[in-house]
């Protein structure tokens, strides 16, 4: 089925690609919509994009429908030829079973599809299904015409899981809005350090499905972090105060924080839009992200590109964008030692804390969504040239 702007008597791509992308509600909490609003908010004349959310806050049952509406607005945007590419953000658990159902779709109507890989999990996630599930799995995402990962490390694991060829996988870090001035971060009277993202765990495993397939937890650290503000010496805790903001177990972690005694030091806030992260970020001095397993996470590039000093491990695709002491600080996952002391240097040494965001803010320069947004469109364009070609060949045949 050919696109109906598709131009067959050269080789040049259409003179807008039409892009259905599928993936979390864009009113979902997380990083895999804050790329998806980025794109959306970043289009060039060439791209035209809708989006159709296939997951959104609510209950199961609301689920239920949500993703029943997505498969209808799928099926008529193909039997109608209204897209050229259909664009899936996909991460562990739920959401790669309801992609399986997508992409078995896509296959029985031959339309080109990328993959865009998310999860921090996944890799554990995939790990724990039955081997059936896992060939099954295989065989459908194998088939992608593009598959998208965060890091060069993401790529190896998924090139080996779905048997992709070479040609078939590129890696895109995920993208950052640069602001156009950061603050001046000098004379403050306390060092504020700033966490994002999910606090306390989340995971464990369907009820109707546990003894099928398991969930694994996703940590980002949050306690971990809370704790190491407790550890410090008086003082350097007297120098510093830390802002928790996501969602999770906020209860927990505030009578952790009741418990170790130090309300003081420590301000939880509920998940912020995107101008309360931004006034957060403007006000602090470092950002920490202690996680246990990422993709590539966005709150770290966004703490980036204001320029702060970010201390977090390495797992995922972090240890391809942090150089240790050049821009930014790495510590294991757990080790509370470390956590301690990376904290303690950054509260001890202010022209450490302006070097390393200086270093970090430049480093990721090349992630910019303006240069993102030309390399997802030679990925859109590959494929409408390799569409067009077979087409071609067909026809000679």
């Amino acid at each position: 089925m050919l696109p109906k702007n598709m131009d067959m008597t050269n080789n040049n791509p259409p003179e807008r690609i039409r892009v259905l992308m599928l993936g979390a509600s864009l009113d979902i909490q997380g990083g895999i919509t804050s790329v998806e609003k980025l794109i959306l908010d970043h289009l060039p004349p060439e791209l035209q994009v809708h989006h159709v959310g296939t997951f959104a806050p609510g209950s199961a049952r609301h689920n239920a429908i949500v993703f029943i509406k997505a498969i209808k607005k799928l099926v008529w945007a193909l039997l109608q030829a209204e897209a050229d590419i259909v664009h899936i953000h996909f991460a562990e658990r739920g959401s790669t079973l309801r992609k399986a159902i997508i992409v078995l779709i896509l296959l029985i109507f031959r339309q080109p599809f990328i993959l865009h890989a998310h999860g921090a999990t996944f890799q554990e996630f995939y790990a724990g299904l039955p081997s059936l599930i896992q060939y099954f799995l295989g065989n459908l995402f194998g088939k992608c015409n593009k598959f998208i990962a965060l890091s060069e490390s993401w790529k190896s694991y998924y090139s080996k899981v779905f048997q992709l060829e070479e040609s078939q996988i590129t890696v895109l870090h995920n993208p950052v809005k640069f602001p156009s001035n950061v603050p001046d971060r000098q004379g403050h009277p306390l060092v504020k350090f700033i966490f994002l993202g999910l606090i306390g765990k989340r995971g464990g495993a369907l009820d109707l499905a546990k003894s099928i397939i398991a969930f694994p937890k996703q940590d980002k650290g949050a306690f971990d972090l809370i704790r190491a503000l407790a550890a410090l010496p008086e003082s350097d805790k007297n120098c510093a105060e830390l802002v928790l903001a996501g969602n999770g177990d906020l209860e927990i972690a505030q009578n952790l924080i009741k418990e170790l005694g130090i309300e003081n030091k420590i301000t939880i806030y509920e998940w912020l839009n995107p101008a309360q992260r931004d006034a957060l970020m403007a006000e602090a001095d470092a950002f920490v992200l202690p996680s246990y397993n990422e993709g590539l996470p966005m709150s770290m590039l966004e703490a980036m590109a204001w320029g702060l000093p970010v201390i977090v491990t390495p797992v995922g695709g972090i240890p391809e964008v942090i150089d240790h002491n050049k821009n930014g600080l790495i510590v294991e996952p757990g080790n509370q030692e470390q956590l301690v002391e990376a904290i303690q240097i950054l509260i001890r040494n202010q022209a450490l804390r302006y070097s390393l965001g200086s270093a970090a803010r430049t480093s990721i320069e090349y992630l910019d969504i303006k240069n993102y947004m030309n390399s997802l469109l030679d990925v859109y364009t590959s494929i409408i040239k390799e569409k067009t070609n077979f087409s071609r060949k067909k026809k000679i045949i």
